[in-house]
């Protein structure tokens, strides 16, 4: 298992160095009952490189399998020590979420590695006529964390005439691009820049 726990930490965790090393291309599906915002469902898909050790370690094991849940319970302790990797804010206040995700699942597609988890929150916000920002980012920049177009982002049947996402997708200048590009496994970024939220989507999500 010392693969495994190397590819861990190397994929998610925010000691891990080099700016962008991995990637995650991502979907986010919203999660209510009736007109209380309950979470987010996520569905994370890692890049070949970053999901080799993982897919190495999970063999020929079939999905469900005792390997798969010991697998994606480490990955998930990562995920939970970065808080989810993910921000949400509303009236200008951060959103707390539960510590514990309500589902969550690791399988294989093709050569890479999927993760598939509810972000509950602790105290479900109503929806209408509200306004929500929702950012997911590694802090160092290390993963690119990404939705590759707005269609990665689903809403309920039932919320699909009055709730809205947009996605916004920032752009950093020149030199703040050759400032991560230039960042190798033995730099790390200036803590005061907070580099990942630079380069960090916003998503908004707005009922009527």
């Amino acid at each position: 298992m010392k693969r495994t726990r190397f590819a861990l930490l190397m994929v998610l965790s925010p000691a891990a160095l080099a700016h962008p090393h991995s990637f995650i291309d991502m979907k986010t599906e919203l999660v209510a009952k009736e007109d209380t915002f309950t979470g987010l469902k996520m569905t994370w898909t890692m890049d070949e490189i970053t999901s080799a050790d993982l897919l190495y370690d999970a063999g020929q094991a079939k999905p469900g399998s005792v390997v798969w849940k010991k697998l994606a319970a480490g990955v998930m302790a990562n995920v939970l020590g970065q808080h989810y990797f993910s921000e949400i804010w509303h009236n200008q206040q951060r959103v707390k979420f539960l510590n514990l995700p309500t589902e969550y699942n690791l399988s294989r597609n093709g050569h890479k590695a999927v993760l598939e988890f509810i972000l509950p929150l602790a105290e479900p916000p109503v929806l209408t006529g509200q306004r929500f920002e929702i950012l997911t980012f590694d802090p160092t920049y290390f993963v690119d964390m990404f939705y590759d177009n707005a269609r990665a982002l689903t809403l309920p049947p039932a919320l699909q005439q009055r709730c809205k996402f947009t996605l916004n997708t920032p752009k950093p200048n020149d030199s703040l691009k050759q400032y991560a590009l230039s960042l190798d496994k033995a730099d790390a970024p200036a803590e005061e820049l907070d580099l990942g939220r630079q380069f960090a989507q916003t998503v908004i999500l707005t009922c009527q």
